[in-house]
């Protein structure tokens, strides 16, 4: 049915047994999982009874090896490790059944090949149950993750369960799986829904080794008339790429992944900018063969194809093969530019979602490489700046950031995403939000939003009016805060009463710009208006604040009636008298005889001037220098 993904837990086994498979068989069509494996206890045979769990992991994504019954209720679980590779052991998914009402178990997965994880920092696997489809974490009292003397100093996961329904099917996983079909499912459901308005269109890129589709979305709707452009030119068409899934076990990732393709085929006004001015080209999955057969990190010939797109052949791994091939010819188009590369990823060791990036030999290019992520960082309150790095390891030289780095033009940004499997710490610091389905969901719509950005900070896109921007909001938010309750009556708002304003005094000689005294009897250039600086002997015109200070103390001393801004002279303008000797002759008294009030020359602020600064002196310790010789220079 369209739209509708297998749940392992209503389908039967994708593996199909033999008629020579008894019930108890572990299922060699299932290449290593366990299919309906019953436990009984010791020296008990026959049909299995009610609490005999039965254990199955022979479908899509299902990972699980063995199982074995260690006490009255402990089971010991073994992973699987990825097919044609023993190394790689830390994926699972698994269904139980055949319970018992309020049956308690204790599972130990033994043979984890990663100590270094985050069970110990908050991660908890995941259970649902067929009358309960929701994913629920395990509460941190029910997980334990140390290292175990009894299986040979190996780090064991246990936890313990109590199920409380026996007509229900448990499923227990790592993460939120992700498996190819619902990624086809999904796919057909919005190809379906896009009807006549085509905001992407979907083709099979190239086949895996066991024949699945590896699926190439491509959103774009610019105009014929961007298309007309060339190289000669230097205006192509701007080309993102998105790859995910190049490690089976990070369904995450396929969320972030979810989550970005939902936020550009949908009517948001950025995807709509986004879609308009740039082409975008996702490989939601890039391992299909992997991702099917529940592997930890490898395709079906047990290669880590991150750390082979450098040597990745046609034969054993087609989907680099054919990315590559992608890739080269939209790089070497004259149409079309790469500006940017990024591959989605999981972590299990570290909180948060975080970028790795590449270190360049030159520093404009290794500038521009660091925009990006700074941008993200405002974006995403998740984004953990500390676990960001750069860096040109040799040991990565065959994953994808790294490849496109080198054999790519300049103008490509290559990029790692991380997200966590767990979660991220929210502002305090301390306590941990674990991430869902919707949180993933987030991720990718910040990282539409953070291409819209970048592109208006580099000036490729033009930047909002502010007057826009606030109408927007202010429609958006014309109800925000009126209560429905509120009375539909208007009230009269006054106009505020205007008040008598003055301005404050200003002490001009505390400013840094410098104001000169007129000198030599109040001469001045440029008909009256800016009187002449006085200089002091053997300085320029530019010697800056310190023969300013000179200047004005010689100009008091000289001439002390002249400044109007003296609380002489401010004294004078309120009294009508001269504090230098009265008009009628007597120091210090009013005269009785009728004075004529002569009006005082105002004198008219001169005109003001900077301090110039040698940039060149600006340097690590010189401005300190440079101010201790001013002060210096006063004292003297």
């Amino acid at each position: 049915m369209l739209g509708i993904a297998c749940d392992p837990l209503q389908h039967t086994s994708m593996y199909e047994r033999g008629s020579d498979d008894s019930e108890d068989s572990d299922g060699e069509g299932g290449l290593g999982n366990v299919s309906r494996v019953i436990i009984r206890p010791p020296g008990q045979s026959g049909k299995a009874k009610r609490g005999h769990l039965c254990f199955d992991a022979a479908f899509e994504t299902g990972n699980l090896g063995k199982a074995e019954l260690v006490g009255e209720f402990e089971y010991d679980l073994f992973l699987r490790p990825d097919t044609c590779n023993p190394r790689f052991r830390f994926w699972f998914n698994f269904t139980v059944d055949n319970v018992k009402q309020d049956q308690r178990v204790l599972f130990h997965i033994v043979n984890i090949s990663k100590s270094r994880n985050l069970f110990s920092s908050g991660l908890t696997p995941l259970v649902k149950s067929s009358s309960r489809p929701k994913w629920q974490r395990l509460s941190k009292r029910q997980v334990f993750f140390y290292r175990s003397a009894m299986h040979q100093g190996h780090y064991v996961l246990s936890f313990a369960f109590i199920f409380d329904k026996e007509e229900d099917v448990y499923q227990f996983a790592l993460a939120w799986p992700y498996s190819y079909s619902r990624l086809q499912s999904y796919l057909n459901v919005i190809d379906a829904r896009q009807g006549s308005d085509k905001r992407f269109t979907r083709c099979v890129l190239v086949k895996s080794l066991q024949n699945r589709n590896v699926d190439l979305l491509t959103i774009d709707h610019v105009t014929a008339k961007q298309r007309s452009t060339n190289r000669l030119d230097r205006s192509f068409i701007r080309v993102i790429v998105v790859l995910c899934r190049t490690h089976s076990s990070e369904a995450p990732a396929s969320h972030v992944c979810q989550g970005l393709i939902e936020f550009l085929v949908g009517n948001h006004p950025i995807a709509a900018v986004l879609r308009d001015n740039f082409v975008f080209k996702i490989v939601p999955m890039v391992n299909p063969d992997g991702v099917f057969l529940g592997n930890n990190r490898c395709n079906l010939m047990g290669q880590d194809m991150n750390r082979n797109w450098h040597i990745g052949s046609e034969f054993t791994q087609p989907e680099l093969h054919a990315v590559k091939g992608m890739l080269k010819e939209l790089d070497n188009s004259d149409t079309y530019q790469i500006d940017f590369v990024i591959d989605l990823h999981a972590n299990s060791s570290m909180h948060g979602c975080f970028i790795y990036g590449n270190t360049y030999e030159d520093v404009y290019r290794y500038e521009r490489h660091l925009v990006f992520p700074r941008l993200f960082a405002s974006n995403a309150q998740d984004y953990v700046a500390d676990h960001t790095m750069f860096n040109a390891d040799e040991r990565k030289a065959g994953s994808m950031r790294r490849f496109s780095c080198e054999r790519l033009s300049d103008t490509v940004n290559a990029y790692t995403l991380e997200v966590s499997m767990a979660g991220h710490y929210l502002k305090d610091g301390k306590t941990i939000s674990l991430y869902n389905e919707d949180g993933y969901y987030r991720v990718g719509r910040n990282l539409a939003r953070t291409l819209l950005q970048y592109y208006r900070f580099i000036n490729i896109l033009p930047m909002p009016i502010v007057t826009e921007v606030r109408s927007k909001r202010r429609g958006r938010n014309r109800h925000a805060h009126h209560s429905r309750s509120r009375s539909k009556t208007r009230y009269e708002v006054k106009p505020r009463p205007k008040t008598p304003r003055c301005h404050a005094p200003i002490a001009y000689t505390n400013l840094s710009i410098c104001y000169d005294s007129g000198g030599g009897g109040g001469s001045s250039d440029e008909g009256g208006f800016s009187p002449a600086r006085p200089l002091a002997p053997g300085s320029s015109c530019f010697s800056g604040y310190r023969n300013y200070r000179r200047a004005a103390t010689a100009s008091c001393s000289a001439h002390p009636g002249h400044d109007q801004y003296s609380p002489f002279a401010l004294g004078a303008l309120k009294t009508g008298s001269d504090h230098g000797g009265g008009v009628g002759g007597s120091k210090g008294k009013r005269s009785a005889a009728v004075t004529i009030e002569v009006p005082l020359p105002v004198n008219v602020p001169p005109k003001p001037y900077l301090s110039i600064i040698d940039l060149n002196q600006l340097t690590r310790g010189s401005l300190k220098l440079k101010s201790n010789s001013f002060d210096a220079a006063d004292r003297r």
